[in-house]
């Protein structure tokens, strides 16, 4: 049972029944399936990542949310974010957004479009779009300087952001601040396998344009350097080069100058040059390992762009400096002690970078002191984590997430408490796990485990992680949410997933396991003075800035505060922050590892609910009342089921709604307190939705009852009136009909009776067939004027004109076409009769030619205007050919050059082409003599093609000597003329008519073998 008809599942977790893990996942899954991905808990929002655009955002929807209140429409992280907004707006409270999650589960683009919402909702002008679009384009340079491809994400966020929007009176948007939380800076030296270094990286080197990229000293391709992943240099569906260009233009309109931005970029490319410094294996005299640079090209280049002299880098690299009150002391670094100094200056090169562009962008949007202001944060931080291998930066991860969930439950509690005071309900103490006590494991200033960490970094003597892990073991012996091998091992437990080097703590998410390996390295975060020194020296301003410590005269021998220590401030000033806000939450869920649509995985989405404490987040909901609502709305929702209320109510609205509880005896379940009704169990609001459904469902069949009855009565009705209409209609229509048909029946009587004694009256008048006579007269006189007028009108004599005029009359039109045709036929006798001999033999061939290519080939067109000639080569002026023709065969029909093709290599040659009514004799173009005579009679066909060429193939029988050595494809130039006169020749020879086959392809022959196909290939 749904609490609003057509949703999907249950639209908010409070009132899930029953309240267990598999019933909230499967209303999850059914949710996802149907791309309904957003679910509450009370004003909490779970969002679960789609992995593909959903047509559910943009200014239609943005529009719909702003004008209704938070629980009308479906679930919306529009809907959270308008309620902070307004909040904010109209009640002058300030608002924190908290979005929590794993990699991949949509952080980023939940904190993108709470952002968006807000701008497209707050106030216009000029100066509130400048900060609006300076605000929104500070994502694009964040996500390009922290964010990377990891295994579960192709953009992940690489560090916890937190940025405070801050308003004016009027809810428009004056500017902002943001903080960053703990950049994974080991990712700018070491990637694991698939996944890649930070975006901006990849994004230089395909973005920036060959004149940059000098003055860079950089080359485009990516496997030229040793800190990027070479296996994954490409994201799919990320065109890197395209977001370089996005990022130089948000970082314009941020507020950043050329100069600062190609400062920027420069330092960039120093990271990435510093990867591929290679070191090398050396000793000193006195035998001690040292180390020193192999090429020095790479470090002069870097020496170059950033004004240092490289000689001083090497050595800041290769050795290290030790100060104390009285000495100073160089010690030679290894190979392997080298390379950790260069990777920590590559690291703190780039973390101080970040740093700086975070500040950069505060300048930009920071509002000024004097203004008074609301603000609202929104907080994009890591989720809880449990992987294989946990180490210091999960564990400080979890540690940031169990302050944050203690801040959930204290504020959810507090909030809760409010209302209810608010209200007038009684509060009795909610009984709930408070993570205080996890908290204090870790954070504690003289016990906490950060604290041992400290300790353990700065004391004398051997340190190492085994050292810091028997600390523990010994101080936490006891606690109830500390394991250990070592605890394991005194309370005779055996755990076979505990190592000798790990511990674990109980979260409220679950159980964790760390590894101590690298938590004092990683809590030092050291970087060795002469390094820093070295940086302050260089020339270049951005670079120098970030290394202050380097100053000689701002050098101290204090040691600089650890990572962890760092940290738990950090973390100390947000709670502060947060608790002075208003919260709201957005837990972002991961549905599957893959990043593929509709895929839900159970186990995955079972184990991001219990790190995210869905469960124990309703729990806490439903630890009053489950469900509270105002009066006004309950009892226009649930009026109906009253007689007392329904359908008419005149009282007030708490009264009402007492009646309506009293009358369904549910006055126990429920309390009303001043301004709300509150429910205790989600069953008792699900019985007041299965009665009013089962009360719609009584009132809609009354409703159908009356309309039906409404209906058919006016049916009748307005039957009944169109039957007597139609009735008094159809009477009148038949009596009008019989009148006129008795008035036409007595005028055609009174017109033959008149007639008849008009005539017997007048006919002594007329002679007898006097009608007859003129009417005969007057046809006559018509015929002679149309065949006189048709004298004068006669058309042209030639005879493509097929003009005839029309005939004035309807009864002329027979012999109108006969007299047509008759013309057209004398006209056509008279034409034939003035021809000569000579002209009727060349419309005779002109025929022929019709008859054999007209429609078939393409090139029949362009010949019917030209007149055969015959003679192309001037026989009469050759008397070597004139001997050639034979006199016993009369004249010579054609005579022309054509192309033989030579029928074993394609090629052509040139050939005189002599037809006679007997022979076709092909000659030797330069030697005039005869190389083939071939008999008419042994012509089995022709063969051309449909097209524009002239090419045809003489196809001869087999049984002739000429025809044995295969057939004849020649290319003539009057195609149409010479095939049309071979024709007539055949058929005159022979009484046979010669086959003439056009097509797109034959085969030529070659003795018995094919030569090649001709036309498109299928021979």
């Amino acid at each position: 049972m749904n609490l609003l008809e057509g949703s999907v599942g249950v639209e908010d977790l409070v009132l899930l029944e029953p309240l267990e893990q598999e019933p909230l996942l499967k209303n999850l899954q059914l949710r996802y399936e149907s791309k309904e991905i957003y679910t509450y808990i009370g004003n909490v929002l779970i969002s679960v990542n789609p992995y593909q655009q959903l047509p559910i955002y943009g200014p239609e929807f943005i529009a719909k949310y702003q004008d209704y209140t938070f629980y009308e429409l479906k679930p919306h992280i529009y809907a959270l974010a308008n309620v902070a907004y307004q909040s904010l707006r109209d009640r002058d409270r300030d608002q924190c957004i908290l979005i929590t999650g794993e990699s991949g589960a949509g952080k980023t683009e939940a904190s993108k479009l709470v952002m968006s919402y807000v701008a497209a909702v707050c106030g216009k002008g000029e100066q509130v779009n400048s900060v609006k679009e300076q605000l929104l384009q500070s994502n694009p340079v964040l996500e390009a300087f922290g964010n990377a491809k990891t295994i579960r994400n192709n953009n992940s966020s690489r560090f916890g952001k937190y940025m405070d929007v801050e308003f004016d009176f009027k809810g428009s948007p004056l500017g902002g601040v943001i903080t960053n939380y703990l950049l994974e800076k080991s990712r700018v030296v070491k990637q694991l396998k698939g996944e890649r270094n930070f975006h901006i990286f990849y994004q230089l080197l395909a973005g920036a344009d060959a004149h940059l990229l000098t003055a860079l000293k950089l080359e485009r391709d990516t496997s030229g350097y040793a800190y990027l992943n070479q296996k994954v240099s490409r994201v799919d569906g990320m065109d890197d080069a395209a977001n370089f260009k996005a990022v130089q233009s948000a970082m314009t309109v941020i507020g950043f100058s050329e100069e600062e931005i190609q400062r920027v970029l420069e330092v960039t490319a120093l990271v990435l040059k510093l990867g591929n410094v290679e070191l090398a294996d050396e000793f000193q005299a006195n035998g001690v390992s040292a180390s020193s640079i192999r090429d020095g090209k790479g470090v002069q280049e870097i020496g170059e762009m950033v004004g240092l002299n490289s000689e001083e880098l090497e050595k800041a690299l290769c050795s290290r400096t030790m100060k104390t009150a009285k000495e100073k002391v160089v010690t030679a670094l290894n190979v392997i002690q080298a390379q950790y100094a260069r990777d920590a200056l590559a690291k703190n090169i780039y973390s101080r970078l970040f740093n700086w562009i975070v500040n950069r962008i505060n300048e930009s949007i920071k509002v000024g002191v004097g203004e008074k202001k609301k603000v609202m944060g929104v907080l994009d931080i890591y989720g809880f984590e449990i992987l294989e291998d946990n180490s210091f930066e999960q564990f400080v991860i979890n540690y940031c997430n169990e302050k944050l969930q203690q801040v959930f439950i204290e504020m959810t509690l507090k909030e809760e408490q409010e209302e209810y005071e608010r209200e007038g309900i009684p509060w009795t103490k909610v009984d709930y796990f408070d993570n205080g006590i996890i908290c204090n494991l870790i954070e504690h200033n003289q016990r906490g485990i950060l604290a041992m960490l400290d300790e353990e970094c700065l004391r004398p003597g051997v340190v190492s992680d085994s050292t810091f892990l028997a600390k523990l073991n010994q101080l936490f012996s006891k606690h109830d949410h500390y394991e250990s091998k070592v605890t394991q091992n005194a309370q005779r437990q055996y755990d076979h997933t505990m190592g000798l080097s790990c511990f674990r703590i109980c979260h409220y998410a679950g159980k964790v396991t760390y590894n101590v390996n690298s938590f004092i390295d990683k809590n030092n975060d050291l970087l060795f003075r002469d390094l820093s020194q070295a940086m302050w020296k260089a020339q270049h301003p951005l670079l120098r800035s970030l290394f202050p410590e380097g100053d000689p005269k701002q050098a101290s021998l204090k040691r600089p505060p650890t990572a962890g220590a760092q940290f738990k401030s950090s973390v100390a000033t947000l709670m502060k922050n947060l608790y002075s806000k208003n919260p709201n939450y957005i837990r972002c869920i991961k549905p599957n590892e893959h990043q593929q649509r509709g895929q839900f995985s159970w186990d995955l989405v079972a184990i991001q609910t219990q790190y995210l404490g869905l469960l124990e987040n309703v729990r806490v909901r439903r630890a009053g009342y489950a469900y509270r609502q105002r009066y006004e709305p309950f009892l226009e929702r649930y009026r109906l089921l009253s007689r007392s209320t329904w359908p008419r109510w005149n009282g007030g609205d708490r009264e009402g709604v007492e009646k309506v509880l009293g009358d369904l005896n549910l006055s126990s379940e429920v309390a009303f307190g001043k301004t709300k009704i509150f429910i205790r169990s989600p069953r008792t609001l699900f019985f007041l939705e299965e009665q009013r459904r089962l009360r719609l469902q009584q009132l809609a069949t009354l409703i159908q009852k009356v309309y039906r009855g409404w209906r058919c009565r006016t049916h009748y009705q307005l039957m009944r009136k169109s039957q007597i209409l139609i009735s008094s209609w159809f009477r009148g229509t038949m009596q009008k009909q019989r009148y006129e048909k008795m008035k036409a029946s007595a005028v055609l009587i009174q017109a033959f009776v008149r007639g008849w004694k008009a005539r017997k009256n007048y006919r002594k008048y007329f002679r007898s067939g006097a009608a007859l006579t003129l009417a005969n007269f007057i046809y006559m006189s018509m015929t002679q004027k149309f065949l006189l007028g048709l004298k004068n009108n006669l058309p042209s004599t030639n005879i493509l004109d097929r003009t005839w005029p029309a005939a004035p009359y309807r009864y002329f039109h027979t012999a109108n076409q006969e007299l047509q045709k008759l013309f057209y036929h004398w006209k056509c006798k008279r034409f034939r009769d003035r021809l000569s001999l000579k002209q009727v033999e060349i419309l005779k061939e002109k025929l022929c030619a019709s008859e054999l290519f007209k429609d078939k080939k393409a090139s029949y067109p362009q010949s019917v205007p030209i007149p055969f000639h015959g003679d192309y080569i001037g026989l009469q002026g050759n008397p070597k050919l004139q001997k050639l023709k034979g006199g016993a065969e009369g004249p010579i029909l054609m005579a022309e050059t054509v192309k033989k093709v030579n029928r074993g290599n394609g090629k052509t040659s040139s050939r005189t082409l002599l037809l006679t009514k007997g022979h076709v004799i092909l000659i030797d173009t330069k030697s005039s003599q005869a190389r083939t005579v071939i008999a008419l009679d042994n012509v089995a066909g022709v063969s051309v093609t449909s097209f524009k060429d002239g090419l045809f193939s003489l196809h001869l029988s087999e049984i002739s000597s000429v025809g044995s050595k295969g057939d004849f494809l020649l290319v003539s130039e009057h195609l149409i003329e010479l095939l049309t006169k071979m024709y007539q020749a055949v058929l005159d020879a022979t009484q046979k008519q010669l086959p003439v086959t056009v097509t797109e392809k034959w085969c030529a022959v070659r003795g018995q073998w094919p030569v090649f196909p001709v036309g498109p290939p299928s021979c």
